[in-house]
């Protein structure tokens, strides 16, 4: 934990669309509980909109959340709208759709193209929007993109949505998406000891596009809230900075490229600031090679 007063800010900025974004974030997923989705111990629910709170007045201006985040007794969109509405006009709200999730909590078949109307307004009805900043499309391992990204751009075109991205994409369904509208990010797994996507890294670098990877801190334990042991060599390098593992790992996948976002999630106040705190930490290329190895012998 650190006692410095931090600031998203120190980070950098980011042109995500045409609203500028600090490139630390926040993620909602671990709102709703200490386990993602409907397993583990619902979330304190005065604490989670404490930390939403929080992080907006660190300077966090980049949200991700989905409708499909909800627990037993949370939703990530309706703290976030308990918490932040009426809304900061430079705030980026950003949600996924295309998986979906039965009202007990279960996976169902994900969204068909003429489905995700329905998915846009139901999060438009749980944030308490009128339209949403950014949607990003979650691939579920089809092979073309091009029906349902062509409904989330006639969604653009009719005022629902502003900016839309994908997730969980390889480099030909960018190239498929950007024949049909633009692409302002891409959201796919990535971190020290998740290091197999650089291709998809440097395909949004070089088109000028923001990379947000997800389960950046978690590793290993995912969304099933796992512990696991850290990597000797993140343990080493926080040592020597005295600071936590988790912003080790964040300030490492900030230095990938002036292009990555991270939204590192949390429902605790303390590990928020302490993962905020991450954007002043400035790794040696003799570091980053250490941590660049933990993913080539995981990989």
């Amino acid at each position: 934990m650190t006692s410095q007063r931090v600031d998203a800010a120190a980070a950098g900025t980011w042109m995500l669309g045409d609203r500028k974004v600090n490139r630390i974030g926040f993620g909602a997923m671990r709102l709703t509980g200490s386990a993602a989705f409907h397993q583990g111990i619902p979330r304190d629910r005065g604490q989670a909109i404490d930390t939403l709170r929080r992080a907006v007045e660190i300077g966090v201006n980049h949200i991700d959340t989905a409708a499909f985040y909800f627990s037993r007794l949370r939703s990530a969109n309706e703290l976030i709208n308990s918490a932040l509405a009426p809304y900061a006009d430079d705030l980026v709200i950003a949600t996924k759709v295309g998986p979906a999730r039965d009202a007990g909590g279960e996976w169902t078949t994900s969204a068909r193209p003429d489905q995700l109307r329905g998915q846009v307004e139901e999060n438009m009805r749980q944030l308490g929007r009128d339209h949403l900043d950014l949607v990003n499309l979650r691939l579920m391992g089809q092979d073309s993109i091009s029906e349902h990204f062509g409904a989330l751009a006639d969604l653009r075109d009719a005022g629902l949505v502003r900016d839309l991205g994908i997730s969980g994409a390889h480099p030909e369904h960018l190239a498929q998406a950007q024949e049909i509208a633009p692409v302002v990010c891409v959201q796919n797994r990535y971190g020290v000891d998740a290091s197999g996507g650089k291709d998809m890294l440097r395909a949004c670098a070089e088109r000028g596009i923001a990379f947000v990877p997800f389960f950046s801190i978690a590793g290993q334990g995912r969304e099933s809230g796992a512990v696991r042991a850290e990597h000797d060599e993140v343990q080493a390098v926080a040592r020597a900075h005295g600071v936590s593992p988790a912003q080790v790992r964040l300030a490492w996948m900030l230095q990938q490229g002036s292009h990555v976002l991270v939204i590192p999630g949390t429902g605790n106040p303390e590990h928020l600031v302490d993962n905020v705190a991450a954007g002043t930490l400035r790794l040696t290329e003799e570091e980053v090679q250490l941590l660049d190895s933990v993913g080539r012998s995981v990989s």
